[in-house]
């Protein structure tokens, strides 16, 4: 009789490459969350510092002796826009980058976007910030995770995020002018939905993006851009929660 081989045979043909883009596909995804809580772990050390250290904070905000209210410097002005020229840098520039270039510029972005950060740690009370984080990190997680597994295509809902996104944009600056806090409000609520829905929506997109032939360089790229794109999501997911749940000083 002849012996029973119990050996594990090794997979071939179509089993083994969908065996190696599943391994690689966990690996480029893991990348990209790694990077992108990298950045935010970095971007809370640079708000924290700021809010904490007087000659730092000096830098960049001007408080008011009898009122204690805080404006903006003109450093504080240029820190609280640079993030935009970072965005637009990178999304334009990516191509004609190295890699080491697109990940320096992604940390800067990072930092920089701590004075923005540092702004909500003045205005709001350190329990209500705490707390606001982990509903945030509590949603962002659940869509990211529902946007990478499901079946779904999500592809329709772009183009309605998209413009939601740019509602948002509109409305927010219009609200600079007039002061409205009911305008504030509706913007929040709309602001969580879209932002919401761009958590799945780019989860799925950057899934996508994986190509099991892409050398280390674009990989690695990929990883920024979608690492950049989630911490956008979660960044201004926590912003529009602060602005309904998070309590005033």
């Amino acid at each position: 009789m002849a012996e029973f081989d119990n050996r594990v045979q090794p997979r071939t043909g179509a089993a083994a490459t969908t065996a190696a883009i599943d391994v690689g596909l966990r690996a480029y995804m893991l990348r990209v969350y790694n990077y992108m809580l990298a950045a935010l772990a970095l971007t809370g050390a640079t708000a924290w510092a700021i809010a904490n250290v007087p000659e730092i904070a000096a830098l960049f905000f001007a408080v008011d002796p009898v009122t204690h209210a805080y404006g903006l410097t003109l450093l504080g002005m240029v820190g609280i826009f640079a993030p935009l020229a970072f965005v637009l840098f990178l999304s334009f520039r990516i191509q004609r980058m190295s890699l080491a270039t697109a990940q320096i510029t992604f940390w800067l972005y990072a930092a920089v976007m701590g004075i923005s950060i540092a702004s909500i740690l003045f205005a709001f009370t350190g329990e209500s910030v705490a707390r606001v984080f982990f509903i945030t990190a509590a949603t962002f997680g659940a869509m990211s995770l529902w946007g990478y597994t499901t079946k779904a295509d999500l592809s329709g809902m772009g183009s309605f995020l998209f413009m939601g996104l740019i509602g948002i944009i509109i409305a927010s600056v219009v609200n600079m002018f007039i002061g409205s806090s009911m305008v504030q409000w509706v913007v929040s609520v709309v602001g969580v939905i879209v932002f919401v829905g761009l958590t799945a929506y780019d989860t799925q997109k950057i899934k996508e993006s994986y190509s099991v032939s892409d050398d280390g360089t674009i990989a690695g790229k990929k990883a920024v851009m979608g690492a950049l794109r989630l911490y956008l999501d979660f960044i201004n997911l926590f912003i529009m929660l602060m602005q309904l749940l998070g309590n005033r000083r």
